[in-house]
């Protein structure tokens, strides 16, 4: 049976290379973004894949609901499924600021989609979650180095971690599967897309890592394939960093 993944923040970035990835897996896609993705729906199809798009906000509780009740629908309409296989909660975003001017407005923002949007999408969403699903949660490699000025986005992340490892526990019981994997640097549009169009960042950071060189999207995208894939089927809880070795 084909199997339908929803991975959010799929419009641009991680998730855009997410979404493309498990469409050439012949996964199904539905692609969840705050904007709209018909953009990367679009090239999915174009490409012989099957996808479709829904609005999503994951720090909104009522657009979390609305889009549960669109992704229900769209998948019930194009594939005559009522149920999800893959779940990549994958929207983020990361305020960066020195002690001195963090704003308790960017702390909220931060942990509102950082970890409590990947938390209130998976509770909306478990009912429809299918027994064996696998869930990934999109952390960073800051939740195990030091970096000025990442500490609020580096504590969400370490929160989601933790938050992981407790549902991997809870949601044992149904077969589901759910772990955290972790990016290092890597050249996408995030945090303004420094690490993509800053060379001198880029330069930086490369000599940061044992593989000498940022990653890119793809290489991300790939390995979260992997960890739903079922070659890891035995895998839950764990925490699995891809850096290029950042800072080891």
């Amino acid at each position: 049976m084909t199997r339908i993944a929803l991975v959010t923040g799929a419009n641009r970035g991680l998730g855009r290379a997410t979404a493309l990835a498990l469409a050439r897996k012949k996964i199904r896609v539905v692609a969840a973004s705050r904007g709209g993705a018909g953009g990367v729906v679009d090239e999915i199809v174009r490409s012989g894949g099957e996808a479709v798009a829904v609005e999503m906000d994951v720090s909104n509780l009522l657009s979390i609901e609305a889009a549960r009740v669109a992704v229900l629908d769209g998948i019930g309409r194009e594939w005559n499924a009522s149920t999800i296989d893959v779940l990549i909660n994958n929207a983020g975003i990361g305020l960066f600021a020195p002690l001195g001017a963090i704003s308790p407005e960017d702390f909220d923002a931060t942990f509102a989609v950082n970890v409590r949007g990947p938390l209130f999408v998976t509770q909306a969403l478990l009912p429809h979650l299918s027994h064996g699903a696998s869930i990934v949660n999109v952390s960073s490699s800051l939740s195990r180095h030091v970096s000025p000025a990442t500490s609020v986005y580096a504590a969400s992340k370490k929160a989601l971690e933790a938050l992981t490892r407790s549902l991997a526990v809870e949601l044992g019981p149904r077969g589901i599967r759910i772990n955290s994997i972790a990016p290092g640097p890597t050249a996408t549009d995030f945090n303004g897309g420094a690490m993509r169009d800053s060379e001198a960042m880029r330069v930086a950071l490369s000599g940061q890592t044992a593989l000498g060189r940022v990653g890119d999207p793809e290489e991300i995208a790939d390995a979260i394939c992997a960890l739903v894939s079922h070659e890891l089927r035995w895998a839950t809880g764990e925490r699995i960093e891809v850096s290029g070795g950042v800072l080891l």
